[in-house]
């Protein structure tokens, strides 16, 4: 299915599909009984293939060298295989020689990265993802109707920092439980909130919980901010919790929506690491244990999921199970400049 993108974020946890199981045969042996459980969905949104693929498409159209301003997804990885094929990371704007290709990258800029660009004659390709871009216009709307802004997410992050820039004013930025607690602002403030796209869905729900509470006026926005593939690969962390005693999460450090992804995990009673690949793996983390649960990120490539998975079989885990908890069939075409 080819769509527009949507001016919301679809609801894809409203009625999830049933989990339902697929299983290899077991090999038998001395490991007989150890298994891989993988999730599914994991892996790549839409909104990540869509940035990704309009990189390679500038490539493809302009040539070598097409400059990306930061990471175009927060995966080493693929920014390593990206870079052989051309494109160069730069941290600002301001790297990219007057007149150039650059492409924003899918957590958005601020307008003041895109007044800078526009003066610099830049040639941008803007690879924000719909969904964030969706939460930049809800800021622009609260704060041109005079609101203070209360957004949830992490500060250092290039999404808040993009989304904050529409209206820095009229934004606070909310990380935690005792941020919510600890607000100040006027009694007579008119208050609305927005979530960064890719928190964990519970722990969001608590804090805009405790800002209602204590701003019992507060708009939220039209639908929930936090992506449908954020909140599809924690309902299956929560599956896959279920069933094995570790899991494992392929995706990088700085991956927001993979990091959540572990907390979700531990806070349901799995022990939980993020693996940024198969070399990251601790072998020491298998002791005793019989089901290992393999999931990834919505930035992470499957072939890192494939060589994990590779590894583990190599380690006695030869049976694969997969935990299907829903299916996505959401696609975010590119623009037409670009096609």
């Amino acid at each position: 299915m080819n769509t527009t993108p949507a001016p919301t974020a679809p609801d894809a946890t409203s009625a999830p599909d049933a989990p339902t199981a697929t299983t290899a045969p077991d090999a038998g042996g001395p490991d007989a009984g150890k298994r891989v459980v993988l999730a599914e969905p994991r892996g790549f949104c839409a909104g990540v293939q869509r940035a990704i693929g309009m990189v390679e498409r500038a490539l493809e159209l302009h040539g070598s060298p097409v400059y990306v301003r930061k990471q175009i997804i927060h995966n080493a990885y693929v920014v390593r295989q990206l870079e052989k094929r051309g494109a160069v990371f730069v941290e600002s704007e301001e790297e990219v020689p007057e007149g150039r290709v650059c492409v924003f990258s899918a957590h958005g800029v601020s307008p003041a990265v895109r007044a800078n660009a526009a003066a610099r004659q830049l040639n941008v390709i803007d690879a924000t993802c719909p969904l964030v871009s969706k939460v930049h216009q809800e800021a622009k709307r609260f704060a041109a109707g005079g609101r203070t802004v209360v957004l949830i997410g992490h500060a250092d992050h290039e999404e808040v920092e993009g989304t904050v820039g529409e209206a820095p004013e009229h934004t606070v930025v909310v990380e935690n439980l005792e941020d919510a607690r600890a607000l100040e602002l006027p009694p007579d403030a008119e208050v609305s909130y927005l979530t960064q796209t890719t928190l964990s869905l519970d722990e969001t729900r608590d804090i805009a919980a405790e800002l209602k509470r204590r701003f019992p006026q507060i708009k939220g926005p039209g639908s929930d901010d936090i992506c449908y593939a954020s909140q599809n690969r924690q309902n299956a962390v929560k599956e896959l919790a279920a069933e094995a005693e570790l899991v494992l999460v392929v995706g990088s450090d700085n991956s927001s929506n993979s990091v959540r992804m572990v907390e979700v995990a531990i806070r349901h009673g799995a022990r939980s690491y993020l693996v940024n690949d198969v070399s990251r793996l601790d072998e020491g983390w298998l002791r005793g244990v019989r089901t290992v649960g393999v999931t990834s990120g919505a930035s992470a490539p499957e072939i890192l999921v494939e060589q994990l998975v590779a590894r583990l079989a190599e380690l006695g885990y030869g049976r694969v199970d997969t935990i299907t908890t829903t299916t996505e069939d959401i696609v975010f075409a590119m623009p037409g400049s670009l096609q």
